[in-house]
């Protein structure tokens, strides 16, 4: 079965709760030997992972960067969800969906993930070609929400944001320009909250398939925010609605 690598303490750590027996091995910076460090060895063995010394050259070039933090796994991938519907059909209560039309940044991606886990959020949706794909970069900025949080490609984001419709969820975009506030909308039941990628935003086809537009109010000099700031203010809304927790 083929590998892949996670990285950062985060992640790594997530995959250690969640399914120690997919770790192959874990590499780490022998030369750190800090706090923190002990303590991820200190749980790595009690998972009964393996641990492997190495330094930072070997470890930048297993993960492509020097932002690994000391920490490599390679890990065997974890089954994912084959279909949206595979997922709604175990969630219960109101459904909570947030989908990503253009987000192309894996800094973004991995940050929303995150959001989206903290919220509590079912599934992350995003058309397969205008979004980034699940790398090692989204994984350790999700720290351990990649892991957690369900990432769905769809070929046709509109047909998509329909059956979504059929489902019985209603479909909340955002917009700089639209005529009704985040505050005003009512997310305490199946929703599925869109954003485009700062700048240009929704492309128009989805936009157009929407239910209601709504705005973040913006008190100060800037015009809009950081994908997946807005995505965490919208998200929290919805869990604000809901009593505060995932249901």
């Amino acid at each position: 079965m083929s590998s892949k690598v996670l990285f950062g303490f985060h992640a790594v750590t997530v995959r250690l709760k969640t399914a120690p027996s997919s770790i192959a091995e874990i590499h780490v910076d022998a030369t750190r030997r800090d706090a923190r460090m002990r303590q991820f060895v200190e749980r790595a063995k009690e998972a009964g992972a393996k641990l492997l010394d190495s330094d930072d050259e070997r470890l930048s070039r297993m993960v492509g960067t020097h932002r690994h933090q000391g920490v490599v796994a390679r890990v065997t991938p974890l089954p994912q969800a084959h279909s949206l519907d595979d997922v709604l059909d175990e969630v219960e209560g109101p459904p909570l969906v947030l989908v990503l039309d253009g987000v192309t940044d894996p800094h973004n991606l991995g940050a929303c993930l995150r959001v989206a886990d903290g919220a509590g959020a079912h599934a992350v949706v995003a058309p397969r070609d205008h979004a980034v794909g699940l790398n090692a970069t989204v994984a350790k900025v999700a720290s351990g929400a990649a892991e957690t949080v369900p990432y769905l490609m769809v070929t046709n984001l509109a047909r998509t944001l329909n059956e979504l419709k059929d489902r019985g969820l209603r479909v909340i975009g955002t917009s700089d320009d639209a005529p009704r506030s985040l505050y005003e909308a009512d997310f305490s039941g199946p929703v599925a909250l869109v954003l485009g990628a700062e700048g240009p935003g929704m492309r128009q086809l989805t936009r157009k398939t929407c239910d209601e537009l709504v705005r973040i109010p913006m008190q100060g000099a800037v015009e809009s925010l950081n994908v997946s700031v807005a995505s965490g203010v919208c998200l929290y809304e919805a869990l604000r609605q809901r009593g505060g927790r995932r249901r």
